[in-house]
C-alpha cells in the first residue's frame, strides 16, 4: 500500500471515530464536519490505491 494512501486511511478512521464522539456528545454540526472529512479522506484513499495500481507512482 502507498503511503500517502496509508495516511488517508489512517485521517478516515480518525475522523469517523471523531464523528462518533461528536454525535453522542450531542455536537450535531461538529460531526457533520467529521463525516465530511471521512468522506474526503475516503476519496483521497481510492485515488491513491488506484494511482498506484496505474503505474503512475513517480519515485524521487
Amino acid at each position: 500500500m502507498p503511503r500517502l494512501a496509508l495516511y488517508a486511511l489512517v485521517v478516515c478512521l480518525l475522523a469517523v471515530a471523531a464523528a462518533v464522539v461528536s454525535f453522542v456528545q450531542g455536537s450535531w454540526l461538529v460531526g457533520v464536519v467529521w463525516v465530511l472529512l471521512a468522506g474526503l479522506s475516503s476519496n483521497m484513499t481510492w485515488y491513491y490505491l488506484r494511482r498506484s495500481r496505474a503505474g503512475y507512482s513517480q519515485k524521487r
